[in-house]
């Protein structure tokens, strides 16, 4: 039995001002055959957990390359195809093959291709055949378009957001495939579109009940696997919106009718899976006010995850204008003030600029007298099992208010991006961190308050706030007449 595995992936905001390029995969993660380290990825988990049961097993692991690169704008054409193409050129050469794995993101647009996903797919699926077994994983915020769910024979999307299930998901897949590979299975989709867009955070109600339900109906009554699409707003792509998978065991109408009961309910629940996002004033002014343990005002619109710079100074301007102490803000995105703080070393009181560097968006650049608190070379945080580097950063000290500044752009995972500079994050009154929902993992535990504010940048969290020329509409909440429908 012989399985090629490889990845793909990366998360594209078309309305992103980082142009993003083979060079931006390669600074973020890219191992060639046999050259992935020995722990799990984001983007890579099939291919890890096909390692171990290959090992375990016997079976045979021909490994393909996996490229990462952290969410920006659209992927330039010819680099795409040159890492397409290195890929599929290495199926080529493992053929025969039984099985293929990929680990992809969902949400890669690159010039000319706005389902990338689907377009490697189609290459895939046309060299193995039609016999051949084809598994994929997918992030949540990912387009699920019908062609994709047509070629693969099983996909699994992860659950929970933050995203601290992917490996779980990665060992769900891998025996999925397993399971078809030897005749025990035959997963047959079906794919339910929303005709909507909504954020879903799992941490807290309604979503944390709702996915503790759709875990509940695996492995009953012929339903294999069950997943909520969510869909990434800052992509302009026909397929954006929420669609709910299902892969019943040969039981297309029980599949079908399960997807749409679940949309339906989705839907019928729009507007109502989270809380709020408030404008920056409102939000400081309650975070501010708040005399319980840590708050927290998380940063979407700033968001490295989505595509934004992580550079905007509107919350710092407004900390400092405030006149606000033990408060936060993490992480910056800014190579030229981390090496210039390097250069000066701890305890070192200087002029700095930061930030405000991307585009209009990012605001004007803070100038003020700073103190270096802490720096440090290659420094990492930890999102669930992995370990995403954050390059060299600093921690400067402007009043009252602490500045996490980062040399490579990602957006706040862990608690080490304080940590491993001395600082304790419960020590502040209130945190600002530049992320949509992924820092609930490490940081949630720790607030008593957690509200999310619109501060500048190319997330907004509002899908009005983006001009969209190819997404097929009705959509909600652009549109209040909208109608759901089974797509496979």
């Amino acid at each position: 039995m012989r399985i090629f595995a490889a990845s793909l992936a990366t998360e594209t905001n078309t309305f992103s001002p980082i142009p993003t390029s083979r060079r931006s995969f390669e600074a973020s993660f890219y191992a060639p055959p046999g050259q992935h380290p020995d722990e799990p990825k984001l983007c890579t988990a099939p291919l890890y957990v096909a390692r171990r049961r290959a090992k375990e097993e016997g079976f045979t692991l021909i490994e393909g390359s996996c490229f990462w690169a952290e969410p920006s704008g659209t992927v330039v054409r010819a680099d795409y195809e040159s890492m397409r193409d290195e890929i599929l050129g290495q199926l080529r050469d493992a053929m025969p093959v039984d099985a293929v794995l990929l680990g992809l993101h969902g949400a890669f647009v690159a010039e000319g291709y706005d389902d990338v996903e689907g377009d490697l797919l189609e290459r895939v699926r046309g060299i193995v055949g039609e016999t051949c077994v084809i598994g994929c994983e997918y992030d949540p915020h990912c387009h699920m378009t019908e062609k994709r769910i047509r070629l693969a024979t099983v996909s699994t999307v992860f659950k929970e957001y933050p995203h601290v299930d992917f490996l779980e998901r990665g060992e769900e897949l891998v025996e999925l495939v397993l399971q078809t590979m030897r005749g025990k299975v035959r997963p047959v989709a079906s794919l339910y579109d929303a005709r909507m867009w909504d954020f879903f955070p799992t941490t807290v109600e309604p979503m944390r009940s709702f996915v503790d339900r759709i875990k509940a109906l695996e492995g009953k009554d012929g339903i294999l696997h069950v997943s909520i699409a969510h869909g990434f707003l800052h992509a302009d792509v026909p397929d954006m919106g929420t669609r709910v998978l299902v892969y019943s065991d040969g039981r297309k109408a029980d599949g079908d009718r399960l997807a749409r009961k679940l949309g339906e309910e989705i839907f019928a629940n729009r507007g109502k899976w989270c809380p709020p996002t408030l404008d920056m004033g409102s939000a400081f002014t309650a975070a501010l006010a708040h005399n319980g343990r840590l708050a927290i005002i998380a940063e979407p619109s700033d968001n490295a995850g989505g595509g934004a710079a992580s550079d905007c100074t509107l919350a710092i301007h407004e900390l400092i204008k405030r006149k606000v102490d033990r408060c936060a803000v993490a992480p910056v995105w800014d190579p030229v003030a981390v090496e210039f703080c390097m250069m000066a070393g701890p305890g070192a009181r200087m002029a700095l600029r930061l930030g405000g560097k991307a585009a209009a968006e990012s605001g004007p650049p803070v100038d003020a007298m700073v103190e270096v608190l802490a720096t440090r070379r290659n420094g990492w945080q930890m999102f669930g099992s992995a370990r995403v580097g954050v390059g060299d950063t600093a921690a400067v000290r402007i009043g009252g208010v602490d500045v996490i500044l980062i040399g490579r752009r990602t957006q706040a995972f862990g608690t080490e991006l304080f940590t491993q500079l001395g600082l304790d994050p419960t020590s502040y009154r209130v945190l600002v961190l530049k992320s949509a929902q992924h820092f609930a993992g490490a940081y949630g535990p720790l607030a008593s308050l957690i509200v999310s504010a619109d501060t500048g940048g190319c997330c907004p969290q509002d899908p009005a706030k983006h001009t969209y020329a190819k997404l097929n509409r009705p959509l909600w909440p652009l549109d209040p007449q909208v109608e759901g429908r089974l797509v496979v």
